[in-house]
């Protein structure tokens, strides 16, 4: 796959995100729907989906990012390999995802992640940070019982903050309260290896969807 450049930072809130996306024809994208889902939210170039496809062929997977050109270079790449298990999404998560879980075939979602997300250090941007109230809402109502949400940054205050949030929601419980040492994914993203080569820790938490109250 050839490398995209773009621009690092993308503001969620400026006006040009805020629009709805034509939600997808599902049997077109995906060969099976039988199959569980996993989203990756903010997945940027989609490396991690695109080894988690292959590795795991009886599953769906759908990657989202605000970044137009990573989306096309990596249904590029898709294309290219053949894949129906695997599809992106040029989208603002917070304003599309309920409508794309709402027109998925009910109890299929079973895991979802966020990465690395961007951080909006400064306190007037944190506004603009990808788990919001209304995401994590939005995640309880469709997440099937059982599934998983998983989180990880390489920022301590932005995990925090994330952990937080789907901690403050009934439906969420955390696996456990300490940091978990090593990822449960099978593979790990672009930006976790880049921080673990550095020296540098990663935070993760691991949630499940319990039949609590949404």
């Amino acid at each position: 796959m050839s490398l995209v450049r773009v621009r690092q930072h993308v503001n969620p809130l400026s006006q040009k995100f805020q629009q709805p996306i034509a939600i997808p024809d599902w049997p077109q994208i995906f060969g099976n729907l039988d199959r569980p889902l996993m989203i990756d939210i903010g997945c940027a170039r989609g490396r991690f989906l695109q080894q988690y496809a292959q590795i795991e062929p009886n599953w769906n997977f759908l990657g989202l990012e605000i970044r137009a050109p990573l989306v096309e270079a990596a249904n590029q790449w898709r294309e290219e390999q053949n894949l129906d298990n695997l599809h992106f999404l040029f989208c603002n998560a917070n304003i599309t995802i309920a409508d794309i879980l709402a027109s998925y075939p009910a109890g299929k979602l079973q895991r979802a992640s966020i990465q690395f997300p961007d951080p909006w250090f400064k306190k007037r941007h944190q506004k603009r940070r990808v788990v919001q109230p209304e995401l994590v809402e939005t995640l309880a109502k469709y997440l099937a019982i059982g599934g998983e949400m998983f989180l990880q940054s390489d920022v301590c205050e932005v995990e925090m903050e994330m952990c937080d949030r789907f901690a403050e929601h009934p439906a969420f419980t955390r696996t456990s309260a300490e940091w978990l040492p090593e990822n449960p994914m099978p593979v790990p993203t672009e930006r976790e290896l880049y921080t673990l080569e550095n020296g540098e820790p990663v935070y993760r938490a691991l949630f499940i969807r319990h039949d609590g109250t949404t």
